[in-house]
């Protein structure tokens, strides 16, 4: 079994260690951890990242989009008084994938996304 830790953000820097920016699966080189709790202790040798931005979508969703699994895009997100373009926002199609994007804590400070008005729209595809 393969096992990976992703963190948000800064994360890792805060706990000394530098995680590498990766898509989830890609764990070769990566570094490991060990967490202590008063109630357990859990060690793993590899597999801590730091997840790239990616959106996960249906592959109809795919089709409306005209974007295939693997591309890049450009996503803007927009609410209240903040908009903020992502680029190189990786796009993951699978059936069992609903329509979502994944951005670590700060990216979603910086664009102001705690809010229920905010909304991504797709601005640039391959």
């Amino acid at each position: 079994m393969q096992v990976r830790w992703k963190f948000p953000g800064r994360t890792p820097e805060t706990l000394g260690i530098t995680a590498p920016l990766r898509m989830s699966g890609d764990l070769s080189g990566t570094p490991g951890i060990r967490l202590i709790s008063p109630f357990a202790e859990l060690e793993i040798t590899s597999g801590v990242i730091v997840a790239q931005r990616h959106i996960h979508m249906s592959p109809l969703d795919a089709l409306i989009y005209g974007v295939t699994h693997g591309d890049k895009v450009a996503v803007a997100i927009e609410g209240d008084e903040r908009r903020l373009i992502f680029e190189n926002v990786a796009v993951r199609v699978s059936p069992d994938m609903r329509l979502e994007m994944h951005i670590d804590t700060d990216e979603a400070n910086a664009a102001g996304a705690d809010s229920p008005d905010v909304f991504a729209t797709l601005v640039s595809v391959p």
